[in-house]
């Protein structure tokens, strides 16, 4: 069951992974994205977090939620610019990408209710990890 649950996740790494190894990198990103794209890890990596520091009860979960719909809202900021710059390819792949976000959260909340935090916290290290390269990396990047 766990690794059932996990495969959301690693079906959104590998999409974050093209739409950011491939997409991003071809045609740059403008300094909107620069910086909104980190913000957008920062929304997700504050939602891992409350999993990792909360207990699992019913306000905490209605918490989470709250938290992971703010996070499903954020990541759609940048649509008026992807609409002007992305290929349809990349639009596609954003199409995904926002479907799995909630299904990823609903995923992590189902192991966090569960007691199973492992897969949390690596979550969590993996999305800050990637916060962190989306800042280095795009930093000094000009489109």
């Amino acid at each position: 069951m766990i690794a059932l649950l996990l495969v959301p996740a690693a079906l959104q790494a590998a999409a974050m992974a093209a739409d950011e190894g491939y997409f991003h990198r071809r045609r740059g990103l403008p300094r909107w994205e620069r910086r909104g794209h980190p913000i957008d890890t920062l929304s997700v990596a504050i939602a891992y977090a409350y999993l990792a520091l909360a207990s699992p009860t019913t306000t905490h979960a209605e918490i989470f939620a709250l938290i992971a719909f703010a996070s499903c809202v954020i990541v759609t900021k940048d649509e008026p610019i992807h609409a002007r710059l992305c290929t349809a390819g990349e639009h596609w792949l954003h199409a995904i990408l926002f479907v799995l976000h909630p299904i990823v959260f609903a995923c992590f909340a189902a192991l966090w209710w569960q007691h199973v935090t492992t897969p949390i916290a690596l979550q969590l290290a993996l999305t800050i990890a990637f916060g962190l390269y989306q800042i280095t990396y795009w930093r000094d990047r000009q489109s």
